[in-house]
């Protein structure tokens, strides 16, 4: 009764959904991202036993009336499955298992010989309508990819690069993918089943040295209801552990700088006036040393294993102004313990860190792009990452009831040490060869204690009720951050001209008759200490409808909680329901051709940015100078000031407001629906083919609103005094978290002796249209297993995004503030915002694979083709819908007085990248492999991403719009030797 009345209710939330999208997917299901599971059939009564020997690892159970068994949470690797029939017949499978991922082993024919069958099975799992992508360690060896996570991820079908100015900088991080048309900030990272994503803002995460991983994953539509917090894709890492056979290596990699490609940059030719690109010195010297250990501490009970990865990575930069040097040599380590209590009970224990420090040397520059350095600026230090601490405990109670309980402590570091933090940045914009002046070395300074802190604990249950199975858990994040920052110098200042009659961001207007130089200055600060919490809870029952049909319904209730500096909360968002409907159908019966299809919604929390950028205190204002032609003669070198130029621009006044005042109250999280249709067909000689459509659509975006104009307009003409209005708008100008294209709820003091007064206001007032992300996909894959002598596999995918928002994150002008973007802040931002999104890639074609030439040399090749993202010109709004959007300067889809719509204005040439590999094993120094890659054989050279603001101000065109900002990677060579016992 009990399992009729769940399954009832999952099914009328799934079938409510409204817009819900089409799917298809290629892997297995599985209740835990660290651990896999064993299916399968065979007759009613037969014994089945798996075993892992290499961690003394043994399950038993007897298979029920129905046929099918399950073996669930299962650690990853290699087990013989054994069936042992009524009559004494023995049959084995030796299957590998993947951490969050199933694997069947079928025992329904007849027989009375034991039969051993080794190696990969051809066949699908017919269970499942996930979509995602699985490599272990060797698999991931095999292929001439850069050693990071993003790089394998970027494998995927459906992932493309992220905007290069999203995500860390730090020398070891490199950016974010943006996976299934949504932005780079909103995937999801876990670790041996513990979420490592960085909460500030999505953009980072911590990660294990890279020879830790045993296996990656990457889930990028489909996945069940017990992932959330995630409208892009999940990407998981699995560690190394030790087994009953003590190992251990080691190895040195090498990316030598004067084996890479120079790098290049581009200024404007002499006479043609285009973008010209050069070479220039510089280029990044990588040296990594891993030595690592794991083995039995007690044969079958007792598992650990350790690495520690040495560095000595150095980058050189020369710019337009400065040669910068970063530096670091921050040791990294994983420690892993695996603890079989009893055959029933097992407990892990993984300790890692990736903190680390960027010491940071820059020196002025006698010529631009030259090796030329003069004086030497003030020293600076990064540091990021940090220490995480996971613990996870996994019963078997019984031979259908299997519980797991996970509890992680993370931390990740934002500290900065700027040497120049007393001065001010200044940059000298007239010209296309933008220049920096002064001792600063960064335009902003952060605390030097900033950090990030995630307590977070999890459940996840499996249940095996016959025909259904029911899985259930809950998990909760708690995340503390201390941000902040402030404009070094107290100002940030650009020299920019005015032409005849252009007009400020203040509204200024040149009236002189004459160009002239002005000095734009702007005074930033915020900060304080935040908790975002962060709660669900989910239940899903797998029904096998019938022998060949598998039904996945279930649901995932989310909520959401946001406090300012004062632990006073200010969001507040309880019960939100995602329901998630999957179906999978073995047309033949045989697991060699699947149809599948999935609807889910999926929730994003609200990322701990919105905390420190709303909640909290923060002075924000812009003056404007007339320029005298000189700067001053000390270090700083700030401009000269004649009179002001209009007046000043508040934005922030440097006040925190009642938590209450800042955020409408009936708000709901950011979400979206995503469909997908597809099938999978295996064929012969370990090939396997398949295609899916998926669509996914926005349905709701959470983002900071500042029209208090149209409010006050609105309030006019709707029974409110001058008075009254005023302080309305006022009020909505300091900025409201709303959800954008819908009506306003306000709570505002309106003086009157009644203390905040809840006021709503209609959505027409506002000025706004309805948010839009639609990204819309065609996807074909292949794949020939790895037999020991060769594999290849590959994806085609023909894709479509358009909308009026690209999500948390604005890839056009590099902004990485989650939930507090421009956008949506004045209509005048978001007139012609709809087209073509910066992550609308149309064409993507990937081939990875790999050939054992012969028993000691194997060569291996990847191959990337991707066209280009669109392209827009953003300038100073000169439309009518409101007076303050152009105070944002170049923000805005009107640019030279036109309007131009989203995504028009071209598009960025296309991406192909060719990397090879040759490994070499001698079989006279057994153990050791030496392997040679080059990533971008070609040395192609592709744009990555422009500037694309097009106005100095109001009529005068940009000196560097469409200036190249950063290329494709050049040419590189990585050695490496290893040895391993």
């Amino acid at each position: 009764m009990l399992r009729k009345t769940v399954l009832a209710h999952a099914l009328t939330i799934a079938f409510a959904a409204s817009s819900l999208s089409l799917a298809l997917g290629g892997s297995a299901h599985a209740a835990s991202n660290s651990a896999g599971d064993i299916v399968g059939r065979a007759a009613a009564g037969t014994v089945i036993t798996i075993e892992n020997k290499s961690i003394g690892f043994t399950r038993s159970l007897t298979v029920g009336q129905n046929g099918d068994y399950q073996l669930t949470m299962l650690p990853p690797g290699s087990y013989v499955v054994r069936a042992k029939r009524a009559d004494g017949a023995v049959e084995e499978r030796q299957v590998s298992v993947t951490a969050g991922e199933g694997v069947s082993a079928n025992f329904e024919a007849a027989g009375t010989n034991t039969v051993v069958v080794t190696g990969r099975l051809q066949r699908i799992d017919v269970k499942s309508p996930e979509s995602s992508m699985v490599l272990n360690e060797a698999a991931i060896d095999r292929i001439p990819v850069a050693r990071d996570v993003t790089a394998v991820a970027l494998l995927a079908p459906g992932a493309t690069r992220g905007d290069p100015r999203i995500g860390s900088t730090t020398l070891r991080a490199g950016n974010v993918p943006s996976l299934g048309g949504a932005s780079p900030a909103e995937n999801v990272y876990y670790i041996n089943g513990f979420n490592v994503t960085n909460m500030l803002n999505g953009v980072a995460f911590n990660q294990v040295p890279f020879e830790a991983i045993a296996q990656q994953q990457v889930k990028t539509g489909g996945y069940g209801p017990e992932y959330g917090r995630s409208l892009g894709g999940v990407l998981s890492v699995t560690t190394k552990r030790g087994t009953n056979e003590w190992k251990g290596g080691a190895n040195v990699i090498w990316s030598p700088v004067d084996l890479r490609a120079k790098e290049v940059y581009a200024e404007r030719g002499a006479s043609s006036g285009n973008w010209v690109t050069s070479e220039r010195p510089g280029g990044l010297d990588d040296l990594q040393a891993n030595l690592w250990l794991g083995g039995p501490v007690v044969e079958d009970k007792l598992f650990v294993f350790g690495l520690v990865q040495g560095a000595d990575i150095e980058q050189n930069t020369f710019g337009s102004s400065v040669q910068t040097q970063y530096k670091t040599s921050t040791p990294r380590y994983l420690l892993k313990a695996d603890w079989n209590i009893t055959d029933k009970n097992l407990l892990e224990f993984t300790a890692f860190s990736d903190k680390s420090k960027d010491k940071v040397r820059t020196w002025n520059l006698a010529r631009p792009y030259s090796d030329t350095p003069t004086t030497e600026k003030l020293p600076d230090e990064y540091t990021t990452g940090g220490e995480n601490y996971i613990a996870k405990y996994t019963s078997w109670l019984t031979d259908s009831f299997t519980i797991s309980a996970l509890a992680g402590l993370g931390r990740y570091n934002n500290g900065q040490v700027i040497g120049s933090a007393a001065c001010p940045y200044i940059t000298d914009n007239r010209t296309a060869t933008t220049r920096l002046l002064g001792c600063a070395t960064a335009p902003s300074t952060s605390l030097s204690d900033a950090r990030d802190e995630r307590k977070a604990y999890r459940i996840d249950a499996e249940w095996n009720l016959g025909d259904h199975g029911l899985r259930f858990g809950l998990d909760n994040d708690e995340y503390k951050v201390v941000s902040g920052s402030i404009s070094s110098g107290g100002a940030r200042e650009w020299i920019r001209t005015a032409a005849p009659g252009a007009t400020l961001s203040n509204g200024y207007t040149n009236n002189t008759g004459a160009a002239f130089d002005y000095v734009e200055s702007r005074h930033f600060e915020n900060g304080g200490a935040f908790t975002t919490k962060n709660a669900a809870y989910y239940i899903e029952d797998n029904w096998q409808v019938s022998k060949n049909l598998m039904l996945n319904v279930g649901v995932r209730n989310e909520s959401f909680e946001n406090l300012n500096a004062e632990d006073k909360t200010f969001i507040k968002v309880k019960n939100t329901w995602a329901p998630r409907l999957g179906l999978s159908w073995d047309v033949k019966g045989d697991q060699s051709m699947k149809l599948f299809a999935n609807a889910g919604r999926y929730y994003i929390p609200v990322m701990s940015n919105t905390n420190v950028r709303l909640s909290g205190a923060e002075l924000d204002y812009t003056e404007f100078y007339r320029y005298t032609g000189s700067n001053g003669a000390d270090a700083f070198q700030r401009p000269g000031r004649g009179e002001q130029l209009g007046t000043r621009v508040v934005s922030s006044n440097g006040e925190a407001g009642d938590p209450r005042s800042v955020v409408d109250p009936n708000i709901k999280p950011m979400y979206q629906d995503e469909f997908i249709v597809g099938f999978q067909q295996a064929l012969a000689n370990r090939w396997s083919v398949g295609a899916k459509v998926t669509h996914r659509k926005l349905q709701s975006v959470m983002d900071d609103m500042c029209n208090g104009p149209g409010a006050q307009s609105w309030a006019l003409a709707n029974g409110f005094n001058a008075s009254q209005a005023a302080i309305i708008g006022e009020a909505i100008n300091h900025c409201f978290l709303y959800n954008p294209g819908g009506d306003l709820t306000a709570n505002i003091d309106l003086e009157d002796g009644k203390g905040l007064t809840a006021i709503k206001i209609p959505a027409a007032s506002l000025g706004f249209e309805k948010p839009v992300r639609k990204w819309t996909a065609v996807e074909f894959t292949f794949e020939r297993a790895w037999d020991g002598k060769w594999n290849l596999q590959g994806s085609y995918v023909w894709a479509k995004s358009r909308g009026n928002t690209e999500g948390y994150v604005k890839s056009d002008i590099g902004q990485d503030d989650a939930g507090i973007s421009q956008d949506w802040d004045y209509p005048g931002l978001m007139e012609g915002a709809y087209g073509y999104l910066p992550n609308d890639r149309r064409h993507t074609l990937k081939l990875f694979g790999a050939y054992q030439l012969t028993p000691e040399l194997r060569i291996g090749a990847n191959v990337i083709l991707q066209s280009g993202r669109p392209l827009n010109c953003l300038g100073y709004y000169a439309g009518n819908l409101d007076e303050v959007s152009i105070e944002y300067k170049s923000a805005s889809f009107w640019c030279n007085r036109k309007l131009n719509p989203r995504g028009t204005l071209g598009r960025l040439p296309w991406t192909r990248e060719l990397g090879l590999q040759a490994s070499y094993q001698p079989a006279w120094f057994k153990g050791s492999t030496f392997t040679v890659d080059v990533l971008n054989v070609l040395n192609a050279r592709a744009v990555a991403q422009v500037e694309e603001a097009g106005e100095a101000s109001l009529g005068t065109p940009s000196p560097t719009y469409l200036q190249p900002g950063a290329f494709q990677p050049g040419r590189s060579i990585r050695f490496m030797a290893q040895y391993e016992f």
